[in-house]
């Protein structure tokens, strides 16, 4: 299994749909991918959160290899991350963190200072930014509206990794203002009463869950990852 990052080994996603795209796992990704674009029919869905109930559930692998098959497909795509606690993706791109979402909601940045591209074609990042303290706050302000109105003009799609919905509000506050949520299971750790909570949490928000993706499944001719609706 490859990996593109750096920094500690738990920090560095596996890219699977980037470094090995023949592959069973990214197969299942651009089949998650199909599935979003055929529910998106007429209903104008750009806009994704990926989220989990907790920690260690595979939702920032989802999160940046789903980003990767849409960005493949030639599709302007973004990968934002607002888990502004434990952010992680400019260490699995190798990309600094000096601006960021964070510092687009404070108003110290424009936000094309803070996109960067990568050397995935048509895709690009926007990292987390400055570390803060009152996180759902930020994210619940209207600058966070103007901002992904702004996005929306500039790319096709763009998606959001999150905090666990569990640990922060944050997932709530985004879900709500998102197109559509994904939300990511792991079949040998997420429970089923935390599940079913942080589902409701979102339904309660009025976020659009389009579907679940179970991970670490036993491998089979269907690959590692799998895609359902609720």
């Amino acid at each position: 299994m490859a990996f593109l990052g750096i920094g500690e080994k738990k920090r560095a996603i596996p890219l699977i749909a980037f470094s090995n795209p023949t592959s069973r796992i990214a197969e299942q990704f651009r089949l998650v991918r199909t599935n979003i674009q055929y529910s998106s029919e007429n209903k104008g869905i750009s806009s994704i959160m990926v989220a989990s109930a907790d920690p260690g559930e595979g939702k920032s692998t989802v999160a940046a290899n789903l980003a990767i098959v849409f960005a493949q497909q030639r599709h302007k795509t973004l990968l934002i991350d607002a888990d502004l606690r434990k952010p992680s993706v400019h260490f699995t791109f190798r990309t600094e963190n000096k601006h960021g979402l964070a510092d687009i909601l404070m108003d110290n940045v424009p936000f094309r200072k803070a996109v960067t591209p990568t050397r995935i074609p048509n895709l690009s990042l926007l990292t987390s930014g400055s570390v803060l303290s009152n996180y759902p706050e930020l994210v619940s302000l209207q600058e966070m509206d103007d901002l992904l109105k702004n996005l929306k003009r500039e790319f096709d799609y763009i998606i959001f990794d999150t905090p666990p919905i569990l640990e922060a509000a944050d997932g709530q506050i985004i879900g709500n203002k998102c197109d559509g949520v994904i939300f990511v299971l792991d079949r040998g750790k997420t429970r089923r009463k935390k599940a079913q909570m942080a589902i409701q949490m979102l339904e309660n928000t009025g976020s659009n869950i389009l579907g679940v993706i179970v991970n670490r499944i036993k491998m089979n001719k269907r690959g590692k990852y799998s895609y359902g609706n609720l």
